[in-house]
């Protein structure tokens, strides 16, 4: 069975611009690539669970920031995507703001170096960041400038 997550995408408006936070992922891997780095907080989610039940907890994790007392309508459907590994991403945005540096990320265990054995305890996001959203299709991973696409869309802003 294909696996599939569900993320969360963050935005405020400052002006007449819009900015999304993004988180960077933490690790050895990623700890020296910038563009083409970032996401939107997401994760994998079960058949017993709801896509957008699962883009909440995953933002909740992954950040620290709580989005449970905001309504289910508050939040936009930003569709789903294919990325190349096969995996579906399901994605939503929401208004709201949080400061970057409260960011605190749930920790996971990957094995580093690759086919060592050895593991080592990261967090899932090292840092967490707001970009106006014409500069963050250079950040995002690119599977996800889709949903960037869409939320622009949704708000009515020319890339």
């Amino acid at each position: 069975m294909a696996k599939k997550s569900a993320g969360l995408l963050m935005y405020r408006r400052r002006g007449t611009s819009v900015e999304v936070f993004l988180v960077h992922p933490g690790g050895p891997f990623w700890a020296r690539k910038d563009l083409a780095a970032w996401t939107m907080p997401k994760g994998e989610f079960s058949d017993e669970e709801q896509p957008l039940a699962a883009a909440i907890r995953e933002f909740n994790e992954e950040t620290g920031f709580d989005v449970n007392q905001l309504k289910r309508s508050d939040f936009l459907e930003l569709g789903t995507t294919k990325q190349a590994g096969g995996k579906s991403v399901f994605a939503w945005a929401v208004e709201g703001d949080c400061d970057p540096a409260l960011l605190m990320s749930n920790l996971c265990e990957i094995e580093w170096p690759p086919r060592s054995g050895r593991k080592i305890e990261i967090p899932e996001a090292d840092r967490g960041a707001w970009f106006p959203i014409q500069d963050a299709f250079e950040r995002i991973f690119q599977g996800q400038t889709v949903f960037l696409q869409r939320l622009s869309e949704k708000l009515g802003i020319a890339e």
